[in-house]
């Protein structure tokens, strides 16, 4: 068990390991650069690489989204009544409560953990939680929620091509396939290789706030997606994934919206910073409940 365990963490942690130690060295990493490309590109790419090759049944796939949602809803209302009740403002913090990093860090240990199955499950999760990011996310953040915004977006595009061509038995040409299967490919290193620079350039601010709300987020993505899994039945595969993924750590991008739109952005740093080495320390305990 040790050694399957570190075989799911360390390229986990290693390569995000190396983003950190590129940064804290001073070589340039444009994450700006990066982070459009991955956004645009990579996770597009891997979406409908994965969506394209998903051998299981389409109903399966959905039925598997609709409880990711759920789980997004429990951790917006959860989260909305505990802000409340310690009077703390709901546009700052709710999103870091709200959205886990299901991409950075989600994608990679699900892939490590179940293979081919599994991301393409991890898939849809990160599907749902990246559309109520860059909708319903926006909205708490700027106060607007801005369609273009949304229509912008190339991964709503990776979904409905991909799901479309799935439902009516279509196949891509070879040479479509081999393109984003390599284009999709430099999504999940390029994603943790960010995950670590951004992690060296975030600083922790009013520790103490930033720590209660990063053990908040773990504890309560996992309770939920424990919950669920119990409440729906899910069982081996599907189980572990869900829960992997709702105890994933406050996303980075939650972090990015909070300082354009001037949103706490040092408390959300504190929380992205503290939840992900929290996680790391908890990874061991957590992949040998879902193995």
């Amino acid at each position: 068990m040790f050694e399957i365990m570190l075989n799911i963490i360390a390229p986990v942690v290693i390569t995000a390991g190396l983003g950190f130690y590129w940064a804290k060295s001073g070589r340039t990493f444009n994450t700006e650069t990066v982070t459009g490309l991955v956004t645009n590109i990579g996770a597009p790419m891997l979406i409908f690489s994965t969506l394209d090759k998903l051998e299981m049944q389409l109903s399966v796939f959905f039925h598997f989204a609709m409880i990711a949602f759920l789980s997004a809803a429990s951790f917006c209302i959860i989260g909305f009544l505990i802000l409340r009740a310690l009077r703390l403002d709901v546009r700052n913090y709710l999103p870091g409560l709200m959205f886990p990093n299901a991409g950075n860090m989600g994608l990679p240990l699900c892939l490590f953990a179940f293979g081919e199955p599994g991301l393409a499950l991890a898939i849809a999760v990160f599907m749902v939680f990246s559309i109520l990011q860059f909708t319903f996310g926006i909205w708490l953040s700027a106060g607007t929620n801005s369609i273009s915004q949304f229509l912008r977006t190339p991964l709503i595009y990776a979904v409905v091509i991909g799901l479309g061509a799935k439902s009516l038995g279509l196949h891509a040409p070879e040479w479509i396939t081999h393109t984003t299967n390599l284009l999709g490919s430099l999504t999940i290193p390029l994603m943790l290789l960010a995950l670590g620079v951004s992690l060296a350039g975030l600083s922790i601010n009013h520790i103490k706030l930033a720590a209660g709300l990063s053990v908040l987020r773990l504890v309560m993505g996992f309770l939920v997606g424990l919950a669920l899994s119990t409440l729906f039945g899910l069982q081996g595969l599907e189980r572990g994934v869900l829960i992997l993924e709702c105890s994933m750590p406050v996303a980075v991008f939650n972090y990015l919206f909070s300082l354009r739109y001037n949103r706490a952005h040092t408390h959300v740093a504190g929380m992205v910073l503290i939840s992900t080495l929290l996680s790391f320390l908890t990874l061991p305990a957590l992949l040998w409940l879902v193995l």
